[in-house]
């Protein structure tokens, strides 16, 4: 801990010390926990009202009907005669309509998952001065691909920061991930990246070959999963957690989303009953189910589908009694990627509600600002 710490949290303390403190000099949350004086939520991590996540007002699992909010897939029936197509018209309702669902029996072992989890773990428990090194590629300034930090878009003027602290991993080839990413992770990420990315490339040949794309060739697998990204956040305890938020309200920008939750808990996702993306849906509570994953589907799917499937708004409340750890896994297109309505669906729907544009367009977009619901979609859409 560094020496500031000891007297950093007595007193009316100003954000900007704070913020120097848990941002720029890479303590984090967890570092701000960990000094042991923390008693409540500081001023820098309030969030407005209408972003609080009322404990309340969480829909969990049990009072919902499982079969249409939260859909259960067992991938391997995929490959069952019998139950292939029941399979495929799980997994496109899912696409369709709320944008996530679980999968069971994907292809990744359970015990690569459990080890995965302790990696995290034991990447956050390193000393602040270690993590730091990731702040701003200090341990290859020439290969960037690790990034360590805490909330998203911290930044941003106006916006409360995240409870959370997360590393990001970006997959270039399997010699730079064995280089460069975090010694206490780097084999665990880099073998999940690796078994999950096929049965990522499972489920696109089912939602693009109801879209008409029958067969994915290897341009098109580069278009769709090109660029993949391992992350992993960690949420600290926290005194007052209605006063927070691990994650704010966002969508995802990339194709899909892999997610592993840990067994705590905290991740939701919005359902629209009337399908408007602005509208004010119902929250729901994504409990964890013990081996599954969580995929959720991104907006550039959604873009590529012309409006068809749709990216799944989601957020992650915080906890007042232990620390939790998730990872996903981010798949998308390549920066270098030009994207927008594939010409068999317009064809197939009428007019394109997306324009084409460059991937690197929308991630300088997407990663500019901070998170507000799917705003960043706008970036994209074709006004009427």
């Amino acid at each position: 801990m560094a020496p500031v710490a000891a007297g950093l949290f007595h007193g009316d303390i100003d954000d900007k010390t704070l913020y120097n403190f848990v941002v720029v000099e890479g303590n984090g949350v967890k570092g701000m926990v960990d000094s042991g004086l923390l008693s409540e939520v500081p001023n820098l991590f309030i969030q407005p009202q209408h972003e609080r996540i009322q404990f309340v007002t969480a829909v969990k699992n049990k009072e919902v009907k499982t079969t249409k909010h939260l859909p259960i897939i067992d991938l391997s029936e995929l490959d069952d005669p019998t139950k292939h197509e029941e399979v495929v018209r799980k997994l496109v309702d899912a696409a369709e309509s709320l944008g996530f669902f679980q999968i069971m029996n994907h292809g990744v072992p359970s015990e690569l998952l459990e080890r995965l989890k302790q990696a995290a773990h034991n990447f956050f428990n390193q000393p602040p001065e270690y993590k730091s090194l990731y702040l701003r590629g200090r341990v290859s300034p020439s290969s960037p691909i690790v990034k360590y930090g805490t909330s998203f878009a911290p930044e941003k003027a106006g916006k409360a920061l995240e409870w959370k602290d997360f590393v990001s991993m970006i997959y270039t080839s399997d010699s730079d991930a064995l280089q460069f990413w975090p010694q206490e992770c780097k084999e665990a990420a880099l073998e999940y990246l690796k078994t999950s990315s096929k049965m990522v490339r499972r489920i696109l040949e089912v939602l693009f070959g109801n879209l008409g794309l029958e067969v994915i060739d290897k341009n098109e697998e580069y278009l769709y999963m090109g660029g993949m990204r391992v992350n992993m956040n960690f949420y600290p305890p926290c005194p007052d957690p209605e006063l927070t938020v691990g994650v704010a309200p966002h969508s995802d920008m990339g194709t899909l989303t892999v997610l592993l939750q840990d067994g705590i808990g905290g991740l939701h996702v919005k359902i629209n009953e009337d399908e408007q993306e602005e509208s004010d849906g119902e929250w729901i509570e994504i409990p964890p189910i013990p081996s599954a994953l969580v995929i959720n589907v991104g907006d550039s799917l959604q873009i590529l589908s012309n409006g068809r499937y749709k990216s799944a708004e989601h957020r992650v409340r915080t906890t007042s009694t232990q620390s939790r750890v998730s990872i996903p896994l981010f798949v998308a297109p390549r920066p270098g990627d030009k994207i927008g309505p594939l010409p068999q669906v317009v064809e197939n729907g009428g007019i394109p509600h997306y324009r084409d544009f460059l991937c690197a367009e929308y991630m300088n977009n997407f990663f500019g600002k901070a998170h507000e619901g799917k705003k960043s979609l706008d970036f994209a859409k074709i006004s009427p």
